[in-house]
């Protein structure tokens, strides 16, 4: 199917939206069982003491959970913070949280501690920018007047851009009213003050920029559009690559292995095509399969001089994908080695 549809549906038990353009899996959002928080969660917490030598601290969240904060000066024991969690925490660890929060709608970002009123550098129209920005300096009177941490700044995201103007005025008064409510809600035990978003919401409100021709949330959506098939793709190690190539992506406890593989090509530009392809889709597959931490790469067999093509590739397809991640580069082996945030549950275990 052509053009860029989002579904929302039950898989295996589980609501699950997908994004697909033209036919391709680009995002997908689970909403896993248990009782592990959500990305995007703010708690009230309360520090405990720096663990030495970590270069951080635990902090007790509701329900006996531990979150972990790498920071630790201007710290101290028994202190009340407000912490939104960052990422997925693997099994037996504390949930990685930050002091830094954002509260996230479909058009707007408040961002407390960070004043200041930014506008997506997606909108290029300068007469959009000049209303969107009187807008938002309407919306945000007073908000940086306040204490430094409690100061408001905003960034209105690329969808404004084609919003009316009083769902955009909605939109940040609703964020800005939550991020006030929360910043002076700090006294008292540890407490989730703003849940995760879910399937269903990561869907409206991310993903809304290219905008989407079809938004389908309905039984057997996924499975009019073949995202079932799509799914259980995503599951198997192998991935197909054009040209007859393949890679094979395989999670361990200590790291995620990818292999490499050329097929029947025989030619002696197949190592550098299947590595290509191979690069350019491997953002997609870590995201979708929800892979995180260390990354190592068994590139197929191919000239050293093509090592330089092959890190251009590699570094434009992940700063498209937009994740936090740090390209290590070549080892002595022969591999390639990454480290990306673990931003969300993977996908095995959340259709488990």
């Amino acid at each position: 199917m052509k053009g860029r549809v989002i579904a929302i549906d039950s898989y295996r038990g589980r609501t699950v939206a997908a994004l697909v353009e033209d036919g391709q899996l680009l995002e997908l959002a689970v909403d896993a069982e248990g009782e592990a928080p959500l990305p995007g969660a703010i708690f009230r917490a309360v520090v405990n003491r720096p663990m030495k030598g970590q270069g951080g601290v635990f902090v007790s969240l509701p329900g006996g959970q531990s979150g972990y904060l790498r920071q630790v000066s201007g710290l101290a024991p028994g202190q009340r913070v407000l912490v939104q969690v960052a990422g997925h925490a693997e099994p037996g660890k504390a949930v990685p949280v930050t002091l830094r929060l954002l509260f996230k709608s479909r058009y707007a970002i408040v961002t407390p501690g960070a004043p200041g009123l930014n506008i997506s550098r997606r909108i290029r129209d300068e007469a959009t920018r000049a209303r969107l920005t009187a807008l938002a300096e309407t919306a945000m009177a007073g908000a940086e007047t306040a204490g430094a941490e409690a100061a408001l700044g905003l960034v209105l995201r690329s969808a404004a851009a084609m919003a009316q103007e009083a769902d955009v005025t909605e939109d940040i008064a609703q964020m800005r009213g939550l991020a006030e409510a929360v910043l002076a809600d700090l006294d008292g035990a540890p407490e989730l003050l703003v849940d995760g978003a879910g399937a269903e919401e990561t869907a409206w409100r991310d993903w809304a920029d290219p905008p989407v021709d079809e938004f389908r949330a309905r039984p057997g959506a996924l499975a009019e559009l073949g995202v079932d098939d799509l799914i259980d793709a995503v599951l198997a190690p192998r991935v197909a690559l054009p040209g007859g190539g393949h890679m094979m992506v395989e999670p361990t406890r200590a790291l995620v292995a990818v292999d490499v593989n050329t097929g029947n090509d025989t030619s002696p530009a197949a190592g550098l095509k299947a590595n290509i392809a191979a690069a350019r889709d491997l953002p997609r597959q870590l995201r979708l399969r929800g892979l995180g931490g260390q990354v190592v790469v068994d590139f197929a067999p191919m000239s050293k001089k093509d090592r330089a093509t092959l890190d251009q590739v590699l570094r434009a397809a992940f700063k498209a994908a937009g994740t936090e991640v740090s390209l290590a580069g070549w080892t002595p082996l022969g591999n390639f080695e990454l480290q990306r945030k673990r931003d969300r549950i993977p996908l095995s275990e959340a259709l488990a």
